[in-house]
C-alpha cells in the first residue's frame, strides 16, 4: 500500500480526493466513462466534501455504486447511508447513474443479485473506502469472507461494529443499531483498478497497524488490501500513531 500522512482530517480529505479525481479523469480520458464506489461513514466527511469541490470532472460520465447498507431501515432513517450519501454526494454532483443498496426491501438477498448483475456490465475504476474499528472493510467484519465471488453479501454485524455506529451518533443506544446488513464482497472491492482509502481518527489507529503491518487475514478484513498493488492508505497523525517507521517508508 502507498501510505500517506496528514496533520489532520482535513488535508487527509482533501489530498484522498485529489487522488481519487485523478483517477476518474483518466477512466474519463481513456474510455469516455467512469464507474466508481462510495463509502459513507464519519471518516469520509473530508475526503466526499473535497471530491465534490474537484474541478473539471464531467460528472454525467460517472456511473456510482453503494458500498454497503443496513438492513430494515428507511432510505429516511438519521443512519440510512443512503440518505448520507444523497444528502453528502449523490444530490450534488450530475451523476449518470448511482445504484444504491436497498436495506429496506423484504428480499436482501434479490437485492444482491440486482446489484451484482449491475456491477458485472461496470468494471469499477475508484473506489472510495474507509477501515472499521475493528478492522473492518465496508461491512465485511471479522472473520471476513475472504473467498467469496458474489460481488454483494447479507452479513452479520459484530458487536464492535455496532458499538463503532452508537459511539459515532447514528443510532442513540447499541441496541438500536441493526444486526444485519448488505456488504459488497471483499473479493468484489480488490477488483477495483485504483482504491482510495482515508482513514482519520486514533480509534481507528491499531485497526490501521493491523491492517498495514499484521498478516493478511479474515480477523482483520482490511488487511486484504495489502493484496492490491493499487491501494492509497491516506491517515492522519492520529490514525497513523501505532504504525512503525518501517510502515511509512
Amino acid at each position: 500500500m502507498n501510505i500517506q500522512i496528514f496533520d489532520d482530517a482535513s488535508q487527509l480529505g482533501v489530498a484522498a480526493a485529489r487522488q481519487g479525481a485523478a483517477a476518474i479523469r483518466t477512466a474519463i480520458a481513456e474510455k469516455g466513462f467512469a464507474n466508481i464506489i462510495v463509502a459513507t461513514g464519519a471518516s469520509q466527511f473530508e475526503t466526499l466534501a473535497a471530491l465534490i469541490a474537484e474541478s473539471d470532472i464531467d460528472w454525467s460520465c460517472v456511473t456510482g455504486f453503494h458500498l454497503d447498507e443496513y438492513l430494515g431501515i428507511s432510505d429516511q432513517h438519521p443512519a440510512s447511508f443512503r440518505l448520507y450519501l444523497r444528502e453528502r454526494f449523490v444530490d450534488k454532483v450530475p451523476l449518470k447513474a448511482f445504484h444504491y443498496v436497498d436495506g429496506s426491501d423484504p428480499n436482501p438477498e434479490q437485492v444482491c443479485a440486482r446489484l451484482a448483475e449491475l456491477i458485472a456490465q461496470h468494471p469499477i475504476d475508484v473506489a472510495f473506502v474507509g477501515i472499521g474499528e475493528n478492522g473492518h472493510l465496508a461491512f465485511n467484519d471479522p472473520p471476513a469472507d475472504f473467498e467469496t465471488d458474489s460481488p454483494y453479501l447479507v452479513v452479520e454485524l459484530d458487536e464492535a461494529c455496532r458499538k463503532q455506529q452508537a459511539g459515532e451518533g447514528w443510532f442513540a443506544t447499541l441496541e438500536d443499531v441493526p444486526t444485519r446488513a448488505i456488504s459488497m464482497s471483499c473479493q468484489q472491492i480488490l477488483r477495483t483498478k485504483t482504491i482510495i482509502c482515508s482513514v482519520p481518527d486514533e480509534r481507528k489507529a491499531i485497526a490501521v497497524r493491523n491492517s498495514v503491518e499484521g498478516p493478511v487475514t479474515p480477523d482483520v478484513p482490511a488487511s486484504i488490501l495489502q493484496n492490491h498493488a493499487e491501494t492509497s492508505l491516506f491517515l492522519d497523525k492520529a490514525s497513523a500513531s501505532e504504525l512503525t517507521a518501517s510502515s511509512t517508508l
